[in-house]
């Protein structure tokens, strides 16, 4: 991961040559691994999660954490005290899981940090006003993650640096804080999902007229909502310092909201809470700064790659600071998806966005439906987004059609959405994924003969349920997926810990249930041809996980692969695995399915094919 500064000629380039990759492990997904300030960049450098002090101009990056099993996080910079506050994840020592605290990290020399804030199990966003004084974070504990329950807390900070009355703000047993952030003039603004949607909400802090200090938790002051509607201001923190909404000016506010399949960009008036959308030819947002009149943000539309632009508030005008290298896709190339909703079970409905396969220069055999791939997106609380995906491309560009499920549990369609998979991981996104399909094939669009699943962590044992569990798809694909949820539960790493509490049950008290919806105990169900790739060092979703189903589904003489990436981990991201991964998936498919490719591929080896 490189560091892209643009100077003022407007001139870009890699702060660092490699091998300085700069990318944080915390919570293993990490998240906001640098900061700058001044002109001076500390960042979390990947090979030994040391914080490293850069100005560029003035030599090489120095350390200032020690060089012991410690990393960092989320940092916000205290300027009058030289220092930064952030997550440090503790994995020294002999306890059994790692150590989560708020610390105070010197930004000049080398130091360890000093603790701040400590005794729950996850920390995060932590947030300075404007003048030092104040302090804004996140917390919670297992069971829980994220976007089932978290805490918001505010301290008051003392000159020399220490936290005093500590003031919870809001949280509950059914509600998620995302981003704390505190105004130009004071007040604590942040998003919450109390009302059953991340929205945005504005604390107006009690008075203390003693003047002793802030009051108890019991007079937490007044919660309200700003622009209160069926939408979604917030995502679910699976990375650190995701931000979605900024002062643009002391009295407005920029947002991102997610409505229906996209994304949208407004301002806020605090005053009369009035909420403008900002047109644009952009439909998905993310990643957004502002200051001064200007927000900065990667955006996007389903057929242009998401790009880091600049919108002016006094113009209403965007600019392009960068985008991705290489050409830009031709329009004539690009499948746009349709946002679909089709009858799943109990009664309900379920979302995804369809992709009909699109290639100006062929076509298909007449008469015949094409193929289709069901994508099911990891998480499993993630959002199949309606933004330009070389992936999805790929396939439609080479005659697939591709339905992308936003199965029950993935956000952007509330509270209650995201909750129909609690305790339901294994069916709920199964049998919507299998709906999914069923839906396209009833309409019309597909051969329901030629159908196969994809999937990645999460989605990967969405897949590899489906391909056991379910007789409706042909062929499939597990990137890095779950077969093992017991092994899961006892051997992943602190974030995710718990997760399964929640999505399948107390572990071991529900072991049958466990063992139930594994598919590698129930690979006798199991029928179809299914290609396994995996990244060889993955910590989320170890590879024995991989290889334990592969050698199942290889004894049962049914057509299968293995194709393994040394050094890399819970998903791919040099680019020629990525392009041996999806090559490697079409020759699969190809044999599977019968057809001939219309362009060289290395071949695979493919176990039990003749």
């Amino acid at each position: 991961m490189a560091l892209v500064r643009r100077t003022a000629d407007g001139q870009t380039g890699d702060v660092l040559p490699a091998p300085w990759n700069i990318r944080t492990r915390v919570h293993e997904y990490g998240g906001m691994c640098y900061t700058v300030q001044d002109g001076v960049i500390h960042f979390s450098n990947f090979s030994d999660q040391r914080v490293y002090r850069f100005e560029p101009g003035k030599g090489e990056p120095t350390p200032i954490t020690p060089s012991l099993d410690f990393r960092y996080a989320d940092g916000a910079i205290d300027r009058k005290r030289l220092r930064m506050i952030c997550v440090r994840e503790d994995h020294t020592g002999p306890r059994l899981e790692a150590a989560n605290t708020l610390v105070a990290l010197g930004m000049a020399v080398e130091n360890s940090g000093q603790i701040l804030v400590s005794g729950n199990d996850f920390y995060a966003s932590p947030e300075l006003n404007s003048d030092g004084t104040r302090l804004a974070w996140l917390a919670w504990n297992h069971p829980n993650m994220p976007w089932d329950r978290t805490g918001l807390w505010v301290a008051q900070v003392t000159p020399d640096g220490f936290l005093i009355h500590p003031q919870f703000v809001a949280g509950g047993p059914n509600e998620s804080i995302c981003q704390p952030l505190w105004s130009p003039d004071g007040k604590l603004y942040f998003i919450s999902d109390r009302s059953g949607w991340w929205n945005l909400y504005c604390w107006n802090e009690p008075h203390d007229p003693s003047g002793a200090g802030p009051a108890q938790r019991e007079q937490a002051g007044e919660i309200e909502p700003l622009a209160p509607m069926e939408a979604e201001f917030g995502e679910p923190l699976w990375n650190l310092g995701r931000n979605r909404f900024g002062f643009i000016s002391p009295s407005q506010i920029v947002c991102i909201y997610d409505k229906e399949g996209c994304s949208h960009l407004a301002v806020l008036e605090v005053e009369t809470r009035t909420l403008k959308n900002i047109p644009s030819k952009y439909s998905i947002f993310s990643d957004l700064h502002a200051r001064n009149g200007q927000a900065v943000m990667v955006a996007g539309s389903a057929d242009q790659p998401g790009a880091v632009v600049r919108f002016e508030l006094s113009s209403g005008e965007f600019q392009t600071i960068s985008s991705p290298a290489g050409d830009l896709p031709d329009p004539a190339m690009v499948s746009i998806p349709e946002d679909i909703s089709f009858p799943t079970e109990n009664g309900l409905e379920a979302h995804a966005l369809y992709y009909a396969p699109k290639n100006p220069d062929f076509t298909g055999p007449e008469g015949e439906k094409p193929p289709l791939i069901v994508m099911s997106h990891g998480g499993p609380t993630g959002f199949a987004s309606a933004s330009y995906r070389p992936r999805v491309q790929f396939w439609t560009s080479r005659g697939f059609a591709v339905v992308d499920v936003n199965y029950g549990g993935s956000s952007g369609y509330g509270r209650a959405y995201r909750q129909r998979l609690q305790g339901q991981w294994g069916i709920v996104d199964v049998d919507d994924c299998a709906n999914a399909a069923r839906y396209l094939a009833q309409q019309g669009l597909v051969d329901a003969k030629r159908m196969a699943i994809t999937g990645g962590s999460a989605g990967g044992y969405t897949t590899l349920c489906a391909l056991t569990f379910r007789d409706v798809f042909r062929a499939g694909a597990s990137h890095y997926g779950v077969a093992d949820l017991e092994e899961l539960a006892k051997d992943t790493h602190k974030f995710e810990a718990r997760y399964l509490d929640g999505l399948v049950g107390s572990h071991p008290e529900k072991i049958d249930l466990y063992r139930q919806r594994s598919p590698i105990h129930a690979t006798a169900q199991l029928s179809c041809p299914v290609i396994f790739f995996q990244g060889l060092e993955d910590k989320v979703v170890p590879p024995a996980q991989s290889e334990s189903m592969y050698e199942s589904v290889r004894a049962r003489g049914i057509p299968t692969a293995y194709i393994t990436f040394p050094g890399e981990q819970h998903g791919f991201r040099r680019a020629e695995n990525i392009q041996r991964a999806l090559e490697a998936e079409l020759y699969f498919y190809s044999r599977i399915f019968g057809f001939e490719l219309a362009e060289p591929v290395e071949p695979i080896h493919i176990e039990n094919l003749d």
